[in-house]
């Protein structure tokens, strides 16, 4: 008994000091780490963004006379063409004074003017018999008549001839296309032209952004009613940091995502990029072009923008969170050789959100740590799987 008690003594023992020696050996290869693999792919550095969109113009519409408003034709959303009727303004008294002098216009025509010729015929006929009845008295005996009967007739004479000439000159004030009737036509016009503007029309086609009226509410002149959003190419505006421009080109493509539609991406342009900074921001406007426009679009929707800035077809990348100690094109890695860690000074090239493009310092196939905060120089490591993502 005492035998067998030894023998298994010994082969617990044995155990421990297997497993000992086991947790010593693993203990002196390092700790497990993941890593990255340094792998050759297509690159394609990007500039992300949050933007907004927006009609290349807007229109404020407003009314040129006061008055109350009678009728509001269109609310916000809706499509319209230059020359709709937006908003009616209570125009009783100008209508009015429209028929009145409509009706000046049409008495001149048919009853003055007409009856003006016929005073100008009977001011003709007048001076002919006066003047026949001077001449019958100046030829007359002498004693026949007196002298005053005499003066009288060419008196008479005399006046026929200013009655004719009175009658010649309105006669020719009322003929079509004189000074009345340019006259009243012109009255008639103005009437028109203010008769018009209680009708508040659309000047071009768009869509209504805002509505600031409604029927029963007196308006002014200068008083924004509406707010149009102008047909035309729409645009999407981007702040973008100052730090980006030595990337920003006009004509570089991009992929923008509505918030409100984040399955529906569509494409985009750049095709504008603002001439300063804004120095309270540290930022610079970027215009982006929009050509197709997606149906679920709608004026200052949010959006996110993917700016392609450059492309490789071939990069060696690595992942962006492996890299410390980022100073412009300078960043370090922590590369696995010979099971040690090794802090590796690397130089970048092209940069997209996830990952960088590696100009120097590492070749494809090289093990990189994954979490650069867990790195210790020459620290023995175990690899526990290698990721290309």
């Amino acid at each position: 008994m005492a035998v067998l008690r030894s023998k298994k003594y010994l082969f617990f023992a044995a155990l421990i000091v297997g497993v000992v020696l086991w947790l010593l050996w693993r203990n002196l290869q390092g700790p497990i780490v993941s890593t990255y693999t340094v792998e050759q792919k297509p690159l394609v550095q990007t500039v992300v963004a949050s933007g907004r969109l927006e009609n290349v113009s807007r229109s404020e519409i407003g009314s040129q006379i006061s008055g109350v408003v009678l009728e509001r034709r269109v609310d916000e959303g809706q499509q319209v063409q230059a020359g709709d009727v937006l908003l009616v303004i209570q125009s009783d008294d100008l209508k009015a004074q429209v028929r009145e002098a409509e009706n000046a216009i049409r008495e001149l025509r048919q009853v003055r003017y007409p009856q003006a010729q016929v005073d100008l015929k009977s001011a003709e006929l007048q001076l002919q018999q006066a003047t026949r009845e001077a001449k019958r008295r100046q030829n007359t005996e002498p004693g026949v008549l007196s002298l005053e009967e005499k003066e009288q007739a060419i008196e008479a004479e005399r006046l026929a001839r200013n009655a004719l000439a009175a009658a010649r000159l309105t006669a020719q004030s009322l003929a079509p296309g004189q000074v009345e009737e340019r006259t009243l036509i012109e009255r008639l016009n103005a009437l028109k032209a203010q008769l018009a503007k209680t009708e508040v029309r659309a000047q071009v086609s768009g869509t209504i952004l805002t509505r600031d009226v409604d029927v029963g509410d007196v308006v002014q002149p200068g008083q924004t009613l509406f707010s149009l959003a102008v047909d035309g190419p729409t645009q999407i505006l981007v702040p973008l940091d100052e730090q980006n421009l030595p990337y920003l080109a006009l004509g570089q493509s991009a992929q923008v995502i509505a918030d409100a539609y984040p399955n529906q991406p569509f494409a985009a342009q750049v095709n504008f990029i603002a001439p300063r900074i804004d120095p309270e921001r540290g930022t610079v406007d970027v215009k982006l072009a929009v050509n197709p426009v997606p149906a679920f679009l709608r004026q200052d929707m949010t959006v996110s923008v993917n700016i392609e800035t450059a492309k490789r077809n071939q990069a060696i990348v690595i992942n962006n969170d492996a890299l410390l100690n980022i100073r412009g094109q300078q960043a370090e890695v922590w590369v696995v050789r010979d099971q040690k860690l090794q802090r590796q000074a690397v130089k970048l090239g092209l940069k997209s959100t996830i990952q960088s493009e590696i100009l120097g310092g590492l070749k494809v196939g090289d093990q990189i740590l994954r979490d650069p905060n867990q790195g210790q120089e020459a620290q023995r490591v175990r690899i526990e799987q290698v990721s290309k993502d």
